[in-house]
């Protein structure tokens, strides 16, 4: 777990991260509240332990950013202050601290607190883990991948980098829930979507987007890329069948639809899923199995 210590006392920030580090902990410090809102943006850490009183911006100031900002997990804040007066601590409460311990700081009080923030950090992982998670197939829900995607398009249009959706719907969903029963259909779509997880990369965004429709976002990847993309998970879905406890296999197929931005595209997110469902529409039209991607739609 990474904990952050923000502090313009040089020995103060070396005697909390040596303390730290001695309890396994992935401890960074910065000198000043603007140097840790930077940090912050561009790492994952957990718990925040932040003086009151610092040039630049001080503690209460960055507590407050960190509050309005949309940051992917909660952040744990202890305000570390030399103000003992009750109205002090209310007003760093009130900034949204979640607790705070008074300079010189007790070693075991520190070590206590510190247990209790990681305790709540890792309840909120779980929960917001189970909130983003599809249950059936363990991949994001919808509720996630639209966060993800949107966070992956603002970045690609503000590097100027290529960003490609894929849209997938497994082919005669319904025959095979109608033939076989809706357990194995579920079977099914789990494979499919272990399929589809096996074939991409790790920093690919992969989810459910609605009963047989599986959405893969592809970031720096042209749309060329991504139609690769596709066909490879299209065949690897069509060579892996599903095997029965009786010995048959059920044959599994999908159709994808490929849509992209280039790095000087300005589009939604929403714009760029109709071009993907457009395209899902002309693979479906066009005999299932197939891959199809906007630019064909738009050669027509």
């Amino acid at each position: 777990m990474k904990i952050l210590i923000v502090d313009d006392d040089p020995f103060q920030r070396r005697l909390l991260r040596a303390l730290l580090a001695r309890l396994d902990y992935d401890v960074r410090d910065v000198a000043n509240g603007e140097l840790a809102w930077s940090l912050l943006q561009q790492e994952a850490i957990s718990i925040v332990i932040t003086d009151w009183m610092m040039p630049t911006l001080d503690g209460p100031g960055l507590i407050r950013r960190i509050r309005g900002a949309n940051l992917p997990g909660y952040t744990y804040i202890v305000l570390l202050t030399a103000k003992g007066d009750l109205t002090d601590v209310v007003a760093g409460l009130d900034a949204g601290a979640d607790d705070y311990l008074t300079k010189p700081c007790d070693t075991n009080e520190l070590r206590a607190r510190i247990a209790i923030g990681s305790r709540i950090v890792d309840l909120e992982m779980r929960l917001r883990e189970a909130r983003d998670t599809d249950s059936l197939t363990g991949l994001r829900n919808r509720r996630a991948l639209t966060a993800n995607a949107n966070s992956e398009l603002v970045r690609a249009q503000r590097n100027g980098t290529s960003l490609s959706v894929v849209l997938l719907d497994v082919d005669h969903f319904k025959q095979v829930n109608d033939r076989y029963g809706h357990h194995i259909g579920d079977q099914g779509l789990c494979l499919i979507a272990a399929t589809v997880v096996q074939n991409v990369w790790p920093y690919d965004i992969v989810g459910r987007w609605g009963g047989e429709e599986l959405l893969i976002v592809l970031p720096e990847t042209t749309l060329a890329q991504a139609a690769m993309v596709a066909d490879r998970v299209r065949a690897s879905i069509r060579a892996t069948p599903l095997l029965l406890e009786d010995g048959r296999q059920v044959e599994l197929a999908a159709s994808f639809g490929v849509a992209s931005i280039e790095s000087t595209d300005v589009a939604t997110l929403d714009a760029l899923l109709q071009q993907a469902d457009a395209a899902l529409y002309q693979a479906k039209a066009d005999g299932r199995n197939r891959v199809c991607t906007a630019a064909s739609i738009d050669a027509l």
